[in-house]
Protein backbone atom coordinates (compact mmCIF):
# COMPACT_ATOMS: atom_id res chain seq x y z
CA UNK A 1 0.00 0.00 0.00
CA UNK A 2 1.44 3.18 -0.59
CA UNK A 3 1.43 6.19 1.63
CA UNK A 4 -1.83 7.78 -0.25
CA UNK A 5 -3.86 4.67 -0.36
CA UNK A 6 -2.70 4.57 2.92
CA UNK A 7 -3.77 7.69 3.85
CA UNK A 8 -7.58 7.30 1.95
CA UNK A 9 -8.10 3.96 3.83
CA UNK A 10 -7.72 5.78 7.08
CA UNK A 11 -9.93 9.06 5.92
CA UNK A 12 -7.18 11.42 5.95
CA UNK A 13 -7.12 13.34 2.84
CA UNK A 14 -10.10 15.14 2.05
CA UNK A 15 -8.91 18.24 -0.29
CA UNK A 16 -5.87 17.91 -2.45
CA UNK A 17 -4.41 21.19 -4.12
CA UNK A 18 -3.29 19.04 -7.56
CA UNK A 19 -3.42 15.03 -8.53
CA UNK A 20 0.42 15.44 -8.91
CA UNK A 21 0.51 15.93 -5.39
CA UNK A 22 0.06 12.01 -4.90
CA UNK A 23 2.56 11.05 -7.00
CA UNK A 24 5.06 13.36 -4.86
CA UNK A 25 3.99 12.46 -1.63
CA UNK A 26 4.36 8.82 -2.22
CA UNK A 27 7.70 9.75 -3.64
CA UNK A 28 9.11 11.38 -0.09
CA UNK A 29 11.75 14.44 -0.24
CA UNK A 30 9.43 17.08 0.22
CA UNK A 31 9.21 19.69 3.20
CA UNK A 32 6.07 20.51 4.69
CA UNK A 33 4.34 22.48 7.22
CA UNK A 34 1.17 22.23 9.72
CA UNK A 35 0.87 25.24 11.61
CA UNK A 36 -1.30 26.38 15.48
CA UNK A 37 -1.60 29.28 16.63
CA UNK A 38 -0.61 29.46 20.74
CA UNK A 39 -4.25 29.84 21.94
CA UNK A 40 -3.80 27.49 24.93
CA UNK A 41 -0.33 25.97 26.34
CA UNK A 42 -0.65 22.61 25.56
CA UNK A 43 -1.88 20.93 22.43
CA UNK A 44 -5.03 18.98 22.83
CA UNK A 45 -6.82 15.78 20.81
CA UNK A 46 -8.01 17.71 18.03
CA UNK A 47 -4.72 18.60 17.05
CA UNK A 48 -3.40 15.18 17.51
CA UNK A 49 -4.80 14.02 14.21
CA UNK A 50 -2.96 16.78 11.83
CA UNK A 51 0.64 15.95 14.16
CA UNK A 52 0.16 11.95 13.32
CA UNK A 53 -0.15 12.82 9.63
CA UNK A 54 3.02 14.53 9.82
CA UNK A 55 4.89 11.86 11.33
CA UNK A 56 3.55 9.21 8.74
CA UNK A 57 4.59 11.95 6.02
CA UNK A 58 8.25 11.97 7.90
CA UNK A 59 8.39 8.20 8.45
CA UNK A 60 7.50 8.45 4.44
CA UNK A 61 10.44 10.17 3.71
CA UNK A 62 8.98 14.17 3.88
CA UNK A 63 10.32 16.55 6.46
CA UNK A 64 8.17 18.40 8.44
CA UNK A 65 8.13 21.94 10.34
CA UNK A 66 5.85 22.80 13.00
CA UNK A 67 4.86 26.63 12.59
CA UNK A 68 3.61 28.32 15.63
CA UNK A 69 2.06 31.50 14.98
CA UNK A 70 3.03 33.80 17.40
CA UNK A 71 2.56 36.38 15.19
CA UNK A 72 -1.13 35.45 13.82
CA UNK A 73 -2.15 34.39 17.16
CA UNK A 74 -2.50 37.82 18.40
CA UNK A 75 -4.71 38.41 15.78
CA UNK A 76 -6.84 34.88 15.78
CA UNK A 77 -8.04 33.65 12.90
CA UNK A 78 -11.49 33.69 11.87
CA UNK A 79 -14.41 31.50 13.70
CA UNK A 80 -17.66 30.45 11.55
CA UNK A 81 -19.43 32.75 13.71
CA UNK A 82 -18.06 35.28 16.12
CA UNK A 83 -14.90 36.88 16.63
CA UNK A 84 -11.94 35.25 18.95
CA UNK A 85 -11.38 36.81 21.86
CA UNK A 86 -7.66 38.79 21.53
CA UNK A 87 -5.14 37.15 24.11
CA UNK A 88 -1.84 38.88 25.34
CA UNK A 89 1.43 39.39 24.06
CA UNK A 90 2.91 38.15 27.11
CA UNK A 91 0.31 35.00 26.71
CA UNK A 92 1.43 34.33 23.26
CA UNK A 93 4.94 34.00 23.80
CA UNK A 94 4.49 31.87 26.99
CA UNK A 95 1.69 29.52 25.09
CA UNK A 96 4.30 29.13 22.22
CA UNK A 97 7.11 28.33 24.71
CA UNK A 98 4.99 25.45 26.31
CA UNK A 99 4.16 24.37 22.43
CA UNK A 100 7.30 24.61 20.89
CA UNK A 101 8.75 22.32 24.20
CA UNK A 102 5.81 19.76 23.96
CA UNK A 103 6.00 19.43 20.08
CA UNK A 104 9.77 18.32 20.16
CA UNK A 105 9.48 15.96 22.83
CA UNK A 106 6.79 14.49 21.57
CA UNK A 107 7.22 14.48 17.81
CA UNK A 108 10.84 15.67 17.06
CA UNK A 109 9.46 18.44 14.70
CA UNK A 110 11.38 21.83 14.10
CA UNK A 111 9.51 24.50 15.37
CA UNK A 112 9.16 28.26 13.94
CA UNK A 113 7.30 31.21 15.04
CA UNK A 114 5.61 33.27 12.32
CA UNK A 115 6.51 37.00 14.61
CA UNK A 116 10.01 35.77 13.78
CA UNK A 117 9.65 37.40 10.33
CA UNK A 118 6.43 39.70 10.83
CA UNK A 119 8.25 42.35 13.02
CA UNK A 120 10.42 43.36 10.72
CA UNK A 121 7.54 44.09 8.59
CA UNK A 122 6.29 47.57 8.18
CA UNK A 123 2.51 48.38 7.21
CA UNK A 124 3.16 49.75 3.70
CA UNK A 125 5.53 47.09 3.13
CA UNK A 126 2.63 44.54 4.01
CA UNK A 127 0.32 46.35 1.51
CA UNK A 128 3.25 46.80 -1.26
CA UNK A 129 4.06 43.32 -1.32
CA UNK A 130 1.78 41.09 -0.07
CA UNK A 131 -1.80 42.85 -0.20
CA UNK A 132 -1.37 43.93 -3.48
CA UNK A 133 -1.85 39.90 -4.62
CA UNK A 134 -5.33 39.78 -3.23
CA UNK A 135 -8.25 40.72 -4.99
CA UNK A 136 -10.95 41.57 -2.79
CA UNK A 137 -13.81 39.58 -4.05
CA UNK A 138 -11.66 36.76 -4.27
CA UNK A 139 -11.05 37.20 -0.44
CA UNK A 140 -14.66 37.42 -0.03
CA UNK A 141 -15.66 34.17 -1.76
CA UNK A 142 -13.83 32.02 0.58
CA UNK A 143 -16.24 29.99 2.62
CA UNK A 144 -15.37 31.10 6.14
CA UNK A 145 -15.26 34.78 5.43
CA UNK A 146 -18.74 34.25 3.18
CA UNK A 147 -19.99 32.66 6.48
CA UNK A 148 -19.23 35.87 8.60
CA UNK A 149 -20.18 38.58 6.50
CA UNK A 150 -23.64 38.56 7.90
CA UNK A 151 -22.69 38.52 11.56
CA UNK A 152 -19.78 40.86 10.69
CA UNK A 153 -16.61 40.74 10.27
CA UNK A 154 -13.49 42.65 11.66
CA UNK A 155 -10.41 43.77 8.97
CA UNK A 156 -7.86 42.34 11.59
CA UNK A 157 -9.82 38.77 11.40
CA UNK A 158 -10.04 40.00 7.48
CA UNK A 159 -6.48 40.20 7.64
CA UNK A 160 -5.49 36.70 8.64
CA UNK A 161 -5.79 35.10 5.21
CA UNK A 162 -2.98 37.21 3.91
CA UNK A 163 -1.13 36.26 6.86
CA UNK A 164 -1.39 32.85 6.46
CA UNK A 165 -0.77 32.90 2.94
CA UNK A 166 2.53 35.40 4.22
CA UNK A 167 3.82 31.96 6.07
CA UNK A 168 3.92 29.83 3.66
CA UNK A 169 5.60 32.53 0.56
CA UNK A 170 8.03 32.68 3.52
CA UNK A 171 8.68 29.01 4.34
CA UNK A 172 8.92 28.19 0.89
CA UNK A 173 11.67 30.81 -0.09
CA UNK A 174 13.73 30.13 3.14
CA UNK A 175 12.94 26.75 4.52
CA UNK A 176 12.39 25.20 1.58
CA UNK A 177 8.72 24.20 1.64
CA UNK A 178 6.74 23.31 -0.81
CA UNK A 179 3.60 21.75 0.97
CA UNK A 180 1.15 22.61 3.57
CA UNK A 181 -0.73 20.38 5.43
CA UNK A 182 -4.34 20.80 7.69
CA UNK A 183 -7.53 20.35 8.81
CA UNK A 184 -10.41 20.81 6.00
CA UNK A 185 -11.77 24.43 8.12
CA UNK A 186 -8.04 25.66 6.85
CA UNK A 187 -8.51 25.22 3.06
CA UNK A 188 -9.49 29.01 2.26
CA UNK A 189 -6.35 30.51 3.76
CA UNK A 190 -4.22 27.44 2.08
CA UNK A 191 -5.28 28.15 -1.20
CA UNK A 192 -4.64 31.87 -0.51
CA UNK A 193 -1.06 30.89 0.11
CA UNK A 194 -0.49 28.54 -2.95
CA UNK A 195 -1.86 31.34 -5.13
CA UNK A 196 0.45 34.11 -3.71
CA UNK A 197 3.31 32.02 -4.49
CA UNK A 198 2.58 31.61 -8.18
CA UNK A 199 1.29 35.05 -8.74
CA UNK A 200 4.72 36.45 -6.63
CA UNK A 201 7.51 34.12 -7.69
CA UNK A 202 5.90 31.68 -10.32
CA UNK A 203 6.77 28.65 -8.08
CA UNK A 204 4.49 25.75 -8.28
CA UNK A 205 3.15 24.54 -4.51
CA UNK A 206 1.15 21.75 -2.94
CA UNK A 207 -1.35 21.34 -0.22
CA UNK A 208 -4.18 18.62 1.20
CA UNK A 209 -6.03 18.89 3.99
CA UNK A 210 -7.83 16.08 6.33
CA UNK A 211 -11.35 15.64 7.45
CA UNK A 212 -12.14 17.32 11.16
CA UNK A 213 -12.07 14.53 13.78
CA UNK A 214 -15.64 14.60 15.14
CA UNK A 215 -17.98 12.48 17.56
CA UNK A 216 -20.56 10.58 16.46
CA UNK A 217 -22.82 13.94 16.75
CA UNK A 218 -20.43 15.99 14.61
CA UNK A 219 -18.77 17.96 17.53
CA UNK A 220 -15.39 18.44 17.24
CA UNK A 221 -12.61 17.94 19.62
CA UNK A 222 -11.15 21.10 20.81
CA UNK A 223 -10.73 23.99 23.08
CA UNK A 224 -13.55 26.11 21.92
CA UNK A 225 -16.51 23.31 21.77
CA UNK A 226 -15.25 23.04 25.63
CA UNK A 227 -14.51 19.49 25.76
CA UNK A 228 -10.83 19.51 25.26
CA UNK A 229 -8.51 16.92 25.92
CA UNK A 230 -5.27 18.16 26.15
CA UNK A 231 -1.81 16.32 25.28
CA UNK A 232 0.10 17.84 28.50
CA UNK A 233 -0.63 14.98 31.00
CA UNK A 234 -0.72 18.11 33.98
CA UNK A 235 -3.89 18.77 32.24
CA UNK A 236 -5.48 15.60 31.26
CA UNK A 237 -4.22 12.60 32.91
CA UNK A 238 -3.24 9.35 31.23
CA UNK A 239 -6.55 7.99 33.25
CA UNK A 240 -8.86 10.66 32.25
CA UNK A 241 -7.59 10.14 28.21
CA UNK A 242 -8.09 6.06 28.82
CA UNK A 243 -11.52 6.63 30.07
CA UNK A 244 -12.48 8.73 27.18
CA UNK A 245 -11.09 6.32 25.04
CA UNK A 246 -12.34 3.28 26.35
CA UNK A 247 -15.85 4.43 26.19
CA UNK A 248 -16.03 6.30 22.82
CA UNK A 249 -19.28 5.09 20.67
CA UNK A 250 -18.66 1.85 19.41
CA UNK A 251 -19.80 3.27 15.52
CA UNK A 252 -16.71 5.61 16.00
CA UNK A 253 -14.18 3.72 17.29
CA UNK A 254 -12.36 1.81 13.85
CA UNK A 255 -12.52 5.52 12.67
CA UNK A 256 -10.37 6.52 15.15
CA UNK A 257 -8.45 3.53 15.42
CA UNK A 258 -7.49 4.26 11.45
CA UNK A 259 -6.47 8.19 12.48
CA UNK A 260 -4.97 8.10 15.91
CA UNK A 261 -2.69 5.01 15.58
CA UNK A 262 -0.20 3.33 13.85
CA UNK A 263 -1.75 0.24 13.88
CA UNK A 264 -1.38 -1.59 10.54
CA UNK A 265 -4.42 -2.31 8.06
CA UNK A 266 -4.93 -5.74 8.72
CA UNK A 267 -4.78 -5.21 12.33
CA UNK A 268 -7.27 -2.52 12.35
CA UNK A 269 -9.85 -4.85 10.50
CA UNK A 270 -8.91 -7.62 12.89
CA UNK A 271 -10.53 -5.19 15.91
CA UNK A 272 -12.79 -4.41 13.89
CA UNK A 273 -14.06 -7.98 13.22
CA UNK A 274 -13.73 -8.67 17.51
CA UNK A 275 -16.02 -5.63 18.06
CA UNK A 276 -18.56 -6.11 15.62
CA UNK A 277 -18.64 -9.89 17.45
CA UNK A 278 -18.24 -9.01 20.81
CA UNK A 279 -18.92 -5.23 21.26
CA UNK A 280 -18.91 -6.41 25.04
CA UNK A 281 -15.45 -7.37 25.52
CA UNK A 282 -14.24 -3.61 23.95
CA UNK A 283 -11.10 -4.79 22.80
CA UNK A 284 -10.49 -2.28 20.11
CA UNK A 285 -11.65 0.23 22.55
CA UNK A 286 -8.77 -0.90 24.86
CA UNK A 287 -6.42 -0.95 21.72
CA UNK A 288 -7.19 2.89 20.75
CA UNK A 289 -6.46 3.70 24.31
CA UNK A 290 -3.42 2.02 24.67
CA UNK A 291 -2.08 2.86 21.31
CA UNK A 292 -2.60 7.13 21.94
CA UNK A 293 -1.87 6.94 25.71
CA UNK A 294 1.60 4.91 25.05
CA UNK A 295 2.50 6.86 21.90
CA UNK A 296 2.24 10.49 24.14
CA UNK A 297 3.66 9.47 27.78
CA UNK A 298 4.78 5.98 27.69
CA UNK A 299 3.69 2.64 28.60
CA UNK A 300 4.40 3.04 31.86
CA UNK A 301 1.54 6.33 32.07
CA UNK A 302 -0.62 3.32 30.16
CA UNK A 303 -0.09 0.79 32.41
CA UNK A 304 -0.69 3.20 35.40
CA UNK A 305 -4.25 4.46 33.66
CA UNK A 306 -5.38 0.57 33.16
CA UNK A 307 -4.23 0.05 37.09
CA UNK A 308 -6.58 3.01 38.28
CA UNK A 309 -9.33 1.59 35.93
CA UNK A 310 -9.06 -1.75 37.37
CA UNK A 311 -9.23 -0.12 41.45
CA UNK A 312 -11.95 1.88 40.16
CA UNK A 313 -14.17 -0.68 39.02
CA UNK A 314 -13.15 -3.18 41.78
CA UNK A 315 -13.77 -0.51 44.52
CA UNK A 316 -10.61 -0.42 45.92
CA UNK A 317 -8.42 2.65 46.54
CA UNK A 318 -6.53 1.99 50.30
CA UNK A 319 -2.80 0.73 48.50
CA UNK A 320 -3.56 3.96 46.25
CA UNK A 321 -1.63 7.74 46.84
CA UNK A 322 -3.01 11.43 46.92
CA UNK A 323 -1.43 11.90 43.42
CA UNK A 324 -3.80 8.41 42.76
CA UNK A 325 -7.19 9.88 43.79
CA UNK A 326 -6.95 12.80 42.01
CA UNK A 327 -6.17 11.36 38.88
CA UNK A 328 -9.51 9.12 39.46
CA UNK A 329 -11.62 12.34 40.70
CA UNK A 330 -10.07 15.20 40.07
CA UNK A 331 -9.90 18.17 42.15
CA UNK A 332 -13.65 19.87 41.67
CA UNK A 333 -16.86 18.84 44.28
CA UNK A 334 -14.66 17.99 47.03
CA UNK A 335 -15.64 18.82 50.68
CA UNK A 336 -13.25 19.25 53.22
CA UNK A 337 -13.80 17.22 56.39
CA UNK A 338 -12.24 17.30 60.06
CA UNK A 339 -11.02 14.05 61.38
CA UNK A 340 -12.70 12.24 64.34
CA UNK A 341 -16.11 12.78 62.40
CA UNK A 342 -18.99 10.10 62.83
CA UNK A 343 -19.99 8.44 59.58
CA UNK A 344 -23.62 10.17 59.85
CA UNK A 345 -22.55 13.39 59.72
CA UNK A 346 -19.42 12.82 57.03
CA UNK A 347 -22.34 11.70 55.07
CA UNK A 348 -24.41 14.46 55.43
CA UNK A 349 -21.32 16.71 54.87
CA UNK A 350 -20.23 15.43 51.59
CA UNK A 351 -23.67 15.29 49.78
CA UNK A 352 -24.26 11.90 50.20
CA UNK A 353 -27.02 12.24 52.11
CA UNK A 354 -29.51 14.66 52.58
CA UNK A 355 -29.93 14.40 56.73
CA UNK A 356 -28.69 11.76 59.51
CA UNK A 357 -32.22 10.10 58.91
CA UNK A 358 -30.75 9.23 55.60
CA UNK A 359 -27.67 8.46 56.04
CA UNK A 360 -28.56 6.14 58.76
CA UNK A 361 -31.03 4.41 56.30
CA UNK A 362 -27.54 4.33 53.66
CA UNK A 363 -25.57 2.65 56.11
CA UNK A 364 -28.15 0.43 57.80
CA UNK A 365 -28.64 -0.89 54.62
CA UNK A 366 -25.11 -1.75 53.31
CA UNK A 367 -25.38 0.91 50.72
CA UNK A 368 -22.23 2.87 52.22
CA UNK A 369 -18.26 2.24 51.83
CA UNK A 370 -15.35 4.25 52.40
CA UNK A 371 -11.90 3.89 50.90
CA UNK A 372 -13.77 0.39 49.05
CA UNK A 373 -14.50 -0.63 52.86
CA UNK A 374 -18.40 -1.37 53.45
CA UNK A 375 -19.22 0.58 56.66
CA UNK A 376 -22.10 -1.35 58.36
CA UNK A 377 -21.59 0.72 61.98
CA UNK A 378 -23.52 3.42 62.67
CA UNK A 379 -21.35 4.76 65.65
CA UNK A 380 -18.01 4.44 63.39
CA UNK A 381 -15.58 7.35 63.59
CA UNK A 382 -13.64 8.73 60.52
CA UNK A 383 -10.21 8.66 62.20
CA UNK A 384 -6.42 10.01 61.00
CA UNK A 385 -5.42 7.01 59.73
CA UNK A 386 -8.25 6.06 57.45
CA UNK A 387 -6.95 9.29 55.17
CA UNK A 388 -5.41 8.29 51.91
CA UNK A 389 -2.24 9.77 51.53
CA UNK A 390 -2.94 11.51 54.25
CA UNK A 391 -5.40 14.04 52.55
CA UNK A 392 -8.65 11.74 50.99
CA UNK A 393 -11.74 9.51 51.67
CA UNK A 394 -13.62 8.02 48.94
CA UNK A 395 -17.05 7.36 49.83
CA UNK A 396 -19.09 5.20 48.24
CA UNK A 397 -23.32 5.17 47.68
CA UNK A 398 -23.98 2.03 45.75
CA UNK A 399 -22.58 1.16 42.80
CA UNK A 400 -22.45 4.02 41.34
CA UNK A 401 -22.43 7.83 43.74
CA UNK A 402 -18.59 8.39 44.58
CA UNK A 403 -18.17 11.63 46.42
CA UNK A 404 -14.22 12.66 47.90
CA UNK A 405 -13.41 14.32 50.84
CA UNK A 406 -10.16 16.18 51.82
CA UNK A 407 -8.99 16.32 55.34
CA UNK A 408 -9.33 20.11 56.55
Amino acid sequence: MTLVEDLKWRGLIKDISSPELEEKLNKGGLTFYIGTDPTADSLHVGHLSSFLISKRLKEAGHTPILLVGGGTGMIGDPRPTTERAMISKEEVQRNFESLKAQVEKIFGFEVVNNNDWYKDINVIDFLRDYGKYFNINYMLDKDIIRRRLETGITYTEFSYMILQALDFKYLHEHKGVDLQCAGSDQWGNITAGIDLIRKSTGDEVYAFTMPLVTDSQGKKFGKSEGNALWLDKDKTSSYKLYQFFVNVEDSMVIDYLKIYTFLSKEEIEELEKKNNEHPEFREAHKALAREIITFLHGKEEYERAVNLADHLFQNKFQDLSKEDIEDLFGSEDIKEVETNTNILDLLVNVGAASSKREAREFVSNGAISVNGEKVTDLDKVIDDSMFIGDTYLVIKRGKKNNYIAKRS
